[in-house]
């Protein structure tokens, strides 16, 4: 009898493709569509009914069932609200991250699993390895698309009986797929913005829900040269958006190095990146996926999703770690996240509590 695979719907290529893989490999698929944000547009249309009709189209070519679930809730309590938590803290959070360890492998896989499921899938890139009761998250061949920095958080046992069928794909492979397969996700534009929320303007999206706060803007001298509209509205190493056009002269461009909370700051410099980069971080909420780390590590990390990998020292201490850079790094932003490599593997990660100049 066929094992039953439950696949994450999202109404985009990626999700279609997965499904198709997986009835070509013989399973029993079923798909899942998640609602995760209630918002409508202008019209009272339900901005997630698109990407549920692209779902419906894909499943009913494929010939294979498809459900519908709201975790509008779960969204809300355990990824919206530490979002918004961490923007009035004056960090730079990233809710991809912990969408995936408190939804996707959360509440998903529980609800897959009532059907009777005895595997889950998604249309990530990376992949994964199952051995000896341990579950390792891998690389993507496609390096561009790897996403495995996302899924940093999510918690070894969440990825016991999971299926990664994209793994060993690049993008136009996938899309070569789906258009040789008939699928009408083919062209579909990838989704960008905010976790499940999307596209948007992001400060009057913002503003919604956190009241902004104008303040000075200043050089690391006190030399105040303009006025910012919200410290959560502004990022380490940002130049546009800034505002300080009229004082450009040409020894280069204005961008953030700091951000004062307690006094509402924001702090610029012309010219010189020196002061953004630092030599280490303080790393907090440490995920181990499949090892079992020493207290002195030499591997790999990320900072950043689009960064190339960089060699560092991990000590660990005060429940956290202490990440060493090799050579000093730009734009360590606290809110974010430490991502551990090595080899093929991602081992794991944390969130940058406090950075070291």
């Amino acid at each position: 009898m066929a094992k039953t695979v439950v696949v994450g719907m999202s109404g985009g290529v990626d999700s279609s493709v997965c499904a198709h893989l997986l009835k070509e490999q013989g399973y029993n698929v079923i798909g899942l569509f998640m609602m995760n944000w209630e918002e409508t547009d202008g019209a009272g249309v339900c901005n997630a009914d698109g990407d549920f009709s692209d779902v419906r189209r894909v499943c009913n070519a494929l010939n294979m069932p498809y459900y519908s679930v709201n975790f509008s809730k779960q969204y809300m309590d355990r990824v919206f609200s530490h979002f918004l938590a961490e923007y009035r803290a004056g960090r730079t959070p990233n809710p991809d991250v912990l969408c995936n360890r408190e939804i996707k492998f959360g509440p998903f896989r529980e609800y897959a699993k009532s059907f009777g499921a005895d595997y889950i899938a998604t249309g990530h890139y990376c992949g994964i390895e199952h051995a000896d009761g341990r579950h390792r998250l891998v690389k993507a061949t496609d390096a561009g698309k790897d996403q495995t920095y996302f899924l940093n958080q999510v918690r070894e046992e969440q990825l016991k009986d999971v299926i990664f069928p994209l793994s060993g794909l690049t993008k136009p492979e996938v899309r070569k797929i789906a258009e040789e397969n008939g699928l009408a996700t083919a062209g579909k534009k990838d989704s960008t913005g905010i976790c499940f929320i999307g596209e948007r303007n992001f400060r009057k999206f913002l503003q919604t829900y956190l009241p902004a706060q104008p303040g000075k803007i200043k050089t690391l001298d006190g030399q105040t040269v303009g006025e910012h509209c919200g410290l959560m509205y502004y990022t380490l190493g940002q130049r546009k958006g800034l505002d300080l056009g009229g004082r450009q002269g040409e020894d280069g461009r204005w961008f953030v190095v700091k951000k004062d909370l307690e006094e509402n700051v924001l702090y610029v410099s012309h010219g010189d990146e020196s002061p953004l980069y630092s030599k280490a971080c303080f790393v907090s909420g440490l995920n181990w996926i499949g090892y079992e780390p020493e207290e002195l590590i030499t591997c790999n990390a990320k900072f950043r999703y689009r960064q190339p990998e960089q060699e560092v020292t991990v000590k660990l201490e005060r429940g956290g770690a202490f990440v060493e850079f090799a050579t000093p790094q730009r734009a360590v932003t606290e809110g974010q996240y430490a991502v551990f490599y090595k080899d093929n593997y991602c081992l794991g990660g944390g969130v940058i509590e406090e950075v070291k100049y």
